[in-house]
């Protein structure tokens, strides 16, 4: 598989000659609208099997070898030459395969509104042979230990039809917002409590849930310890079932961190009791702030590199934004960005005839525009920046990745989850 970037002037024939590919195969894999417009710095997965390297001054074949992960040695010997020869300049390396490892991958799924959008469902579909567990978001917990449902619909069918762990989201919303009081009651009340642990056992065994996911949020920092102590509860209960128990964590990078987001989140307890955690390592550019890449390589290995330090590397589902944003600039306080997929990210930049950046530090595409007299500033994910991401998953041998969230287009994703890994089906 190929990761090709567009320049200036080149034609999806073109490129195709050069891979030994055809324009289908890359129409298709990309599922590109206008076959006849290209962006200048879009990224492209061809489809073959390996890829290929132009050499550039100063490389070696063991310069290179690094870069792919593979002997020097191998190298040349699937180049047919010698270990020993200088590269020239444009010489064309035939690179073997990624090395494949196993990986679990999630996709939460959240319907808004009175119904589920058929082409949400498409969505999970399409997802699904790619996927571990899949989530519905999500099923809010009420004051009294019972339970609102979300729409579920076909999602339950959708599950089993692609061997994908059902995940039973719980959180402590209230009209849409987490809430610490109601966080508060469920952790300190026992009674309402051990009502909640019964609910949740009656409605996963009526629709099939097997993996019972806590996702907690801005819960009080005094309340750290009857968090730790009801996951332990839950644990005991739903072993009983032969379930799993996960939770969703907030990107930390120390134990002692401040704010109301992360400190009743103790990750060496979570790591210690639950089966995985995903860590939410997305929204430092976020709708309601300044122009920046939303999970910027960076910042998210910093809280990774962290939490391996608490628990074990195995037990982390790395969160992944399946979106971008588009901000109208200069940003103010108080406005909000505009989500966007990646495929809306890509005609929105070939509607306004610019071409598409991309930030080495951030690991991220981006580009600006501007319409209606106002300049605009989007960040969003490429084939480029996901494979950064699955590079770093395998570096610090991490569980796999979790997806908010199914629905928004990124095709090259899932290609690229084939490419780099053997998907785990938990059946």
């Amino acid at each position: 598989m190929q990761i090709h970037v567009v320049q200036r002037g080149q034609s999806l024939y073109g490129i195709a000659q050069t891979y030994g590919s055809t324009v289908n195969d890359i129409v298709e894999a990309n599922e590109i609208p206008n076959p006849s417009v290209l962006v200048v710095g879009q990224a492209l997965v061809i489809p073959i099997i390996g890829s290929f390297y132009w050499v550039k001054a100063g490389d070696t074949l063991w310069s290179v070898s690094r870069l792919f992960g593979i002997s020097y040695q191998e190298l040349a010997r699937v180049n047919n030459i010698s270990p020993n020869q200088a590269l020239r300049v444009g010489y064309r390396l035939y690179i073997p395969p990624r090395r494949k490892v196993r990986g679990e991958f999630n996709g939460y799924v959240e319907p808004r509104g009175n119904t589920v959008a058929p082409a949400l469902e498409t969505a999970a579909r399409e997802a699904g042979p790619f996927l571990t567990y899949l989530a519905p978001f999500s099923f809010q917990v009420l004051r009294n230990g019972s339970l609102k449902e979300p729409l579920l619909d076909e999602f339950p069918a959708i599950a089993k039809a692609h061997n994908n762990v059902l995940m039973m989201v719980l959180t402590n919303q209230e009209n849409d917002q987490f809430s610490a009081d109601l966080g508060r009651i469920i952790l300190n009340d026992i009674p309402i409590q051990d009502r909640l642990l019964n609910n949740i056992v009656t409605t996963a065994k009526k629709y099939g849930f097997r993996d019972i996911h806590f996702d907690f949020e801005f819960l009080r920092p005094t309340d750290r310890e009857a968090y730790n102590q009801f996951l332990r509860k839950a644990k005991a209960r739903f072993n009983q079932e032969g379930w799993f128990l996960s939770t969703a964590l907030a990107p930390k990078t120390s134990a002692t961190q401040k704010g109301e987001w992360y400190e009743a989140h103790d990750y060496k307890a979570h790591g210690e009791i639950v089966d995985f955690v995903v860590i939410m390592t997305y929204e430092w550019g976020y709708s309601g702030g300044p122009a920046m890449a939303v999970s910027p390589i960076g910042p998210v290995r910093d809280v990774l590199e962290y939490a391996i330090t608490e628990m074990p590397a195995n037990k982390i589902l790395m969160g992944q934004n399946l979106y971008g944003y588009d901000w109208t600039l200069p940003f103010v306080q108080g406005t909000v960005a505009k989500a966007v997929s990646p495929q809306q990210a890509i005609l929105l930049a070939a509607n306004n005839h610019v071409a598409i950046q991309y930030d080495n530090k951030a690991q991220a595409p981006f580009f600006h525009y501007t319409a209606d007299g106002k300049r605009h500033e989007v960040w969003f994910e490429d084939a480029r920046s996901i494979q950064a991401k699955f590079d770093l998953i395998k570096e610090l041998g991490l569980r796999g990745m979790s997806y908010w969230k199914l629905g928004l287009s990124f095709p090259q994703n899932w290609l690229l989850i084939r490419e780099n890994f053997n998907v785990v089906k938990r059946t």
